[in-house]
């Protein structure tokens, strides 16, 4: 096991960790060592799909494409 000190630790989240810690009838120290562990027990999920995809294919660099002019729609009445 390794010990670990933290520093400049505002005295709000202080607090906040002492009632909580209180709540759930652990030590400031056990309900830290609770907060890490759920903190990093799985790899979130990326926020945005979209985001994630872009993100693993930005590097390889982009592609221009040249997009055909669109034809004006048909009047839904003539399908068939």
């Amino acid at each position: 096991m390794v010990n670990m000190t933290i520093r400049n630790l505002d005295d709000a989240i202080k607090q906040r960790l002492r009632i909580q810690a209180a709540e759930h009838g652990h030590s400031m120290e056990e309900e830290a060592r609770a907060i890490l562990r759920a903190a990093l027990a799985e790899p979130a999920p990326p926020a945005n799909l979209a985001r994630a995809i872009r993100a693993c294919f930005a590097p390889l660099g982009g592609v221009e494409l040249d997009l055909p002019p669109r034809q004006p729609m048909r009047d839904p009445s003539q399908f068939g």
